[in-house]
């Protein structure tokens, strides 16, 4: 078999740039270990589940192999886009043929029966702990699981994390600053799953929900908590700008969806949109809303920077943006935010926005948006008001 083309995969849509690539050695020695466990256990690729594949680095190549039928899950929906242009492009242009795999959720339909797993280890524990639970409740009796990671980001909790749902938890050797860890025999699982989980926020007026992979969980993390409280003590001014004929809402980067919810609970002829590109995000905000009994006036949406909201549609953005991809420190994230507020925003529309005091936000979004003025500020957060121009 010819040497799969790494160097040609793409992470496009997400940010590209020249320190940020789309994959890795630890996608390298996954896919080296799983086409060897293939081969020596008979195991075809509709036995196969692949799961935190970034861009394709992990399912492509085992397609590429002739393991047809391959199950994949990307938490992202950057990710799964890169995916599908990652897999036509090299389809046509190399003659690889990586079609024929099958995109899924977390959830049964992935798992059910798999013999071998591939796992490219999340950044949190609490998103591990719901993968190895997944595995363990729905995968068959004799899956493998082949977990990876780069060392300077692995730890030993995870290590006890899979030890309490797999009999069998085998570190291996470090290879070019990544690590393969070998995990067999599951073990019997709680009648109930571990997530959603939920905590009420009566300070708020909020139940959050959460499943493992969203941010901050089911905490209030303290930048939301900082705009949560503008939009508390300027009430009066959303009031009024909720009167416009039409008035829409966005939650942009929405998380487990505690802006949204703020708003809607505060404003209850608002129409409302919560959108995120992570779908453990959109999971855990959709259970958020029917938490504070309000799922009906919040639509939840799996969207990239709201690319499938309208332009000009939208008369306010609530924007929280982050500040990292993945394991690096990076602006880009928030940058694309920034720019798809200013796209949607109908004029004289608003945007209102919580984000880090070091960052250059407030230039970004006077130049993207229009007029932009501090409402609030802590030692560490920055409260903005952009109005469109």
């Amino acid at each position: 078999m010819p040497e799969f083309p790494y160097a040609r995969l793409r992470r496009f849509p997400d940010v590209e740039a020249p320190n940020l690539q789309a994959w890795d050695a630890t996608d390298e020695l996954l896919v080296a270990r799983a086409l060897t466990v293939a081969a020596e256990h008979g195991i075809d690729g509709s036995e196969i589940a692949v799961i935190g594949d970034g861009y394709g680095a992990l399912t492509l190549p085992l397609a590429a192999a002739g393991l047809a039928g391959v199950r994949v899950h990307q938490d992202l929906v950057t990710g799964r886009r890169a995916l599908a242009r990652n897999a036509a492009e090299l389809g046509v242009t190399a003659g690889l043929g990586v079609t024929g795999f099958a995109e899924h959720e977390l959830d049964t339909e992935l798992l059910r029966g798999a013999r071998l797993v591939l796992l490219q280890l999340p950044k949190g524990l609490a998103e591990l702990e719901e993968i190895a639970d997944a595995i363990a409740r729905a995968a068959a009796p004799d899956v493998l699981l082949l977990a990876g990671g780069r060392v300077k980001h692995m730890t030993l909790a995870q290590n006890d994390l899979l030890g309490a749902r797999f009999g069998q938890v085998q570190p291996q050797r470090a290879e070019r600053k990544s690590r393969l860890i070998v995990a067999t025999d599951p073990l019997p699982v709680p009648q109930d799953p571990p997530f959603p989980v939920s905590t009420a926020h009566p300070e708020y007026g909020l139940t959050l929900c959460a499943h493992g992979g969203a941010f901050a969980g089911d905490r209030i993390d303290i930048g939301t908590r900082v705009l949560l409280d503008v939009l508390r003590d300027r009430a009066a001014e959303l009031v009024a700008l909720s009167r416009r004929d039409g008035f829409t809402a966005v939650d942009l980067g929405c998380g487990t969806g505690a802006l949204a919810a703020a708003l809607a609970l505060a404003i209850p002829d608002a129409r409302v949109i919560a959108t995120d590109r992570s779908a453990a995000a959109v999971r855990s905000a959709r259970a958020t809303m029917v938490a504070n009994g309000i799922a009906d006036r919040v639509t939840v949406m799996l969207d990239d920077a709201g690319s499938e909201i309208p332009d000009g549609s939208v008369d306010l953005v609530l924007l929280n943006p982050p500040f990292h991809l993945g394991a690096s420190v990076h602006e880009g994230a928030g940058r694309r935010l920034i720019d798809a507020a200013a796209r949607i925003l109908r004029p004289g529309g608003e945007v209102w926005t919580v984000f880090n005091s070091h960052l250059d936000h407030r230039r970004a979004l006077a130049a993207a948006v229009g007029v932009t003025e501090q409402l609030a500020r802590t030692p560490k957060f920055t409260v903005t008001r952009s109005v469109r121009r």
